[in-house]
């Protein structure tokens, strides 16, 4: 067995600190708006990929990938999204968000397997990829890097399958992610516990 796919120890840990680096970790994570120059070492997506393909995944389909952009494609997406902006804004709106997506530091796209002649597969398996990406989010923030899990209409075109060489009818693309060491990092508020847990009799 390679040392990838052994499991960690968890009594590596005392089981106080486990839990409150745990607890930190989920709270502290936030989705990343503005981010520093500079791009994060390749060495860091992959370990934070190996960690994202532990996601829980019903029947083992492991449906997920995740593409890392170089700037050719990064170019073709962003203009693409500009050319979208520009149908229904106009012009300025257009230029300002392609300047904006061109700005962005790393680029990861992530995809799901496309399973609609079975609707509870194809359901489970989105399932899997939004846990995935969450795992992948989790682990880059651990090693100060933020993302920003965005989709909208971009993704969703004819054009932006054929830029990444997808088939739609058998992986579709669930998230455009960008990716970077945070600039700033947004103070978030949740509802009180009551708000999420309920008693049921």
């Amino acid at each position: 067995m390679k040392s990838s796919d052994r499991h960690p120890d968890p009594s590596a840990r005392p089981a106080a600190e486990r839990i409150e680096l745990l607890d930190e970790l989920l709270r502290g994570r936030r989705t990343v708006h503005r981010f520093l120059p500079g791009l994060p070492p390749r060495s860091a997506i992959e370990q934070a990929v190996e960690v994202a393909r532990w996601a829980p995944n019903h029947r083992l389909t492991h449906p997920f990938r995740f593409y890392l952009l170089g700037r050719r494609s990064i170019e073709r997406i962003a203009g693409l999204n500009a050319r979208l902006v520009r149908e229904v804004r106009g012009e300025e709106a257009a230029r300002a968000k392609l300047a904006r997506w061109l700005e962005q530091p790393g680029w990861l796209v992530a995809t799901s397997r496309c399973s609609l002649d079975d609707l509870v597969r194809h359901q489970e398996d989105y399932a899997t990829t939004a846990c995935a990406i969450h795992n992948l989010s989790l682990a880059l923030w651990a090693r100060g890097i933020g993302i920003k899990w965005t989709s909208g209409n971009v993704i969703r075109s004819d054009e932006f399958h054929d830029i990444l060489g997808l088939n739609p009818a058998e992986e579709y693309a669930v998230g455009l992610i960008w990716y970077g060491y945070p600039a700033e990092v947004p103070e978030a508020k949740r509802p009180g516990l009551e708000s999420y847990l309920h008693d049921l009799e």
